[in-house]
């Protein structure tokens, strides 16, 4: 349904609902994909130019519960004992990030994510791990596009433990910029000056008043799902699931 907000003129399609210490909001989003949230009050939008209440009605054969990055959520999942294979990821928030869209769907797999805390020492660390058939891993790296440091690196991990290791990656100087600009409420992320630390540069180039670590939590809370996310950076974690989950 897309409707309008009598106050402000947003008009976008609902997106979701969410109940609130005030009552019930409704997120909206617009056609550039600006998404914000409206308190749901009495007359407070317009649906084909009358004014209008919304009003949340529950639907029947809604089909499967889903998870935060659209497969199917399993109910009574149970703890159980990881797989030998990993995911490794460059940073924490990657980390973060992954567990946040795609927890659900690892917990069913049995896969732990690590972070590798720079991806300058990925060899040392693929020796030390030792990969084989049943101990896979899957790397994801943060800028890698031709001629970049990570592609000499994803070059080098392939040609010496192929094929128990796989390398893929996002063109994103950081993992910051695989989240959409409109869930974060940015028309777009800020280009950095080549010198300056990114993620500061960031902070910075957008006023917020934070530092790093909130901004980050600030970014995390506004991803709901999958559909807040780049698809470059979709098909690389899926591609790497599969991976490391392959024969059992």
């Amino acid at each position: 349904m897309v409707v309008e907000c009598a106050d402000s003129g947003f008009c976008g399609a609902v997106v979701s609902l969410e109940k609130t210490a005030e009552g019930r909001a409704v997120l909206l989003e617009d056609r550039h994909g600006l998404r914000r949230w409206f308190p749901m009050r009495a007359g407070a939008f317009l649906v084909e130019g009358r004014p209008a209440t919304l009003v949340p009605v529950p639907t029947r054969n809604a089909g499967p519960k889903r998870s935060a990055s659209g497969s199917v959520y399993v109910d009574g999942l149970r703890a159980q004992v990881a797989r030998a294979s990993r995911i490794w990821v460059e940073g924490i928030h990657d980390a973060e990030l992954i567990e946040h869209v795609w927890g659900h769907d690892l917990r069913v797999a049995a896969v732990v994510v690590e972070p590798l805390h720079g991806a300058d020492d990925l060899l040392r660390a693929l020796r030390v791990f030792g990969p084989g058939p049943k101990r896979r891993v899957g790397v994801l790296l943060d800028h890698l596009v031709p001629g970049s440091k990570e592609s000499r690196l994803a070059v080098d991990a392939r040609a010496a433990y192929e094929p128990s290791v796989e390398v893929v990656g996002h063109p994103f100087v950081d993992i910051w910029q695989a989240v959409k600009p409109s869930a974060v409420g940015i028309e777009r992320w800020p280009t950095v000056p080549v010198g300056t630390p990114w993620k500061e540069g960031v902070i910075a180039a957008l006023g917020w008043r934070f530092d790093v670590r909130e901004a980050w939590d600030h970014i995390l809370g506004s991803v709901r799902g999958f559909q807040d996310l780049e698809p470059d950076l979709l098909g690389p974690v899926e591609q790497l699931i599969d991976f490391v989950t392959a024969g059992g």
